[in-house]
């Protein structure tokens, strides 16, 4: 079968690989979606020397095919795989991480934070653009029958990075949030937090993802008109601030200003992956009771959880996707994707 590899300074290949065969408690999924996500622009990105471990999470020193938000069918199973556990043709996500199994944080469903490292699946081990992805049976997660394959590649990491961080800010209807970046992640959060009924203040550098936070529900928009975003977030808050902010971007400037737009005694959340900060610590932290939070990715049954609050709702995530690509085109759909001024993509390889 043919895998997209990411060979570092902005280069990709396709490359020929064996069919994977299942082995005990695996199963072999026939991908049907395979989302594009803001982590692979980092591997697409990252130098051809990069480092091999890095984060708490192994690298692959081989050719390694990428992709780490899957979503298929169940095509084969392993031994010991019980009939509950996986079936053939079953739907499924997965949860692109593996652990040891058996240390307190893989036992509640937290494997990318296993005591032991965790493989994350797409950078340390195989992903999935590319027709078959092998898992262990532990990682698979139900697709709702109301839900499109696109829907779970996108639950299977954007849209379910967006759900945890609103759950870690625990988001109330009565609310409003601001929310720094408006790409896949932030553009999930968007729609996520209108669901939950709190208004949304979106804010973005591009014109074309503000007016994709308008479809999706933002009730108001900030570009880089406004030279102090800050204060344009207290103006449409009766100079007080927004109760909940996020961050999506990884920005210092957008990470700061989340910080400083939270009211006092509200709630900031930094999700975007990698890059610093400075900020005044009493000034913007203590003296006004903030509480900062970090969110990566998601659990197991978070990832569940997201999946059924979508298909109960009946949200429309596949809004998301504004690009459509073979697996045959993934060179072209990377460099699209790396001027981060579009919505997200989407790879079929069958």
């Amino acid at each position: 079968m043919r895998g997209v590899v990411f060979t570092g300074d902005r280069k990709l290949e396709i490359m020929e690989f064996p069919d994977p065969e299942p082995g005990p408690r695996e199963v072999v999924l026939e991908i049907k979606a395979s989302g594009m996500c803001g982590s692979d622009l980092h591997q697409y990105r990252r130098s051809s020397a990069g480092d091999p471990q890095a984060g708490g999470v192994r690298r692959s020193t081989e050719p390694t095919i990428a992709g780490h938000e899957p979503c298929g069918v169940v095509a084969a199973v392993g031994a010991n795989v019980l009939e509950h556990e996986a079936r053939i043709d079953q739907r499924v996500m997965d949860h692109h991480y593996e652990g040891c199994g058996t240390c307190k944080h893989c036992s509640a469903g937290w494997a990318q934070m296993c005591l032991d490292g965790a493989t994350v699946f797409g950078s340390g081990g195989h992903g999935a653009h590319a027709k078959y992805m092998k898992v262990p049976v532990s990682t698979l997660v139900p697709l709702p029958d109301d839900l499109s394959f696109e829907v779970g590649a996108a639950i299977s990491c954007g849209t379910g990075t967006a759900y945890g961080a609103l759950r870690r800010l625990s988001l109330h209807g009565d609310e409003t949030i601001a929310i720094f970046g408006q790409g896949p992640v932030g553009l999930s959060a968007t729609q996520l937090a209108v669901a939950m009924g709190a208004r949304v203040i979106a804010l973005d550098t591009s014109a074309e993802r503000r007016e994709l936070a308008k479809e999706f529900g933002a009730h108001e928009v900030i570009g880089p008109e406004s030279n102090d975003p800050v204060e344009a977030i207290r103006e449409l808050t009766h100079g007080e601030g927004a109760q909940k902010t996020l961050d999506c971007s990884s920005a210092p400037s957008a990470r700061r200003a989340a910080v400083q737009a939270a009211r006092s005694w509200g709630t900031a959340c930094f999700v975007g992956e990698r890059g610093e900060v400075t900020f005044d610590v009493s000034a913007d932290l203590l003296r006004r009771q903030i509480t900062l939070v970090g969110s990566w990715t998601f659990s197991k049954n978070g990832q569940a959880d997201c999946a059924e609050f979508v298909a109960d709702r009946k949200i429309d995530v596949g809004k998301l996707f504004t690009d459509r690509w073979t697996l045959g085109q993934a060179e072209e759909a990377y460099k699209l994707f790396d001027t981060q001024s579009t919505g997200k993509g989407v790879i079929t390889p069958n």
